[in-house]
């Protein structure tokens, strides 16, 4: 069960956030369509930079009872992408509620 604790603390960070987004209509609540094409770009961009680092030894996976243990790719765990989409999320979110 401790392996999915991370997993699940991203996925309820990315509930939390998307309460709020829905609540104050900051970000994909607010026109969902262009938000998709900032997250798609901004996890696009991050994915690569990631498997860039990786591919250049600069990136290892790290071993943590917490994770699940699945990759996507050599040392590219599954939770890194949740990570990445909350990142993306929330910083996303933060911007707008500033403005």
């Amino acid at each position: 069960m401790s392996g999915l604790a991370y997993g699940g603390a991203l996925l309820a960070s990315l509930v939390g956030t998307g309460l709020l987004d829905r609540r104050f209509r900051l970000f994909l609540f607010a026109d969902a369509r262009r938000a998709l094409a900032v997250l798609g770009v901004g996890l696009a961009f991050l994915l690569l930079w990631d498997l860039g680092g990786i591919g250049l030894g600069v990136f290892h996976r790290g071993e943590s009872r917490w994770m699940s243990g699945v990759e996507l790719a050599p040392d590219l765990p599954v939770e890194e992408v949740g990570f990445l989409v909350l990142l993306c999320y929330v910083t996303m979110t933060l911007y707008a509620a500033a403005l």
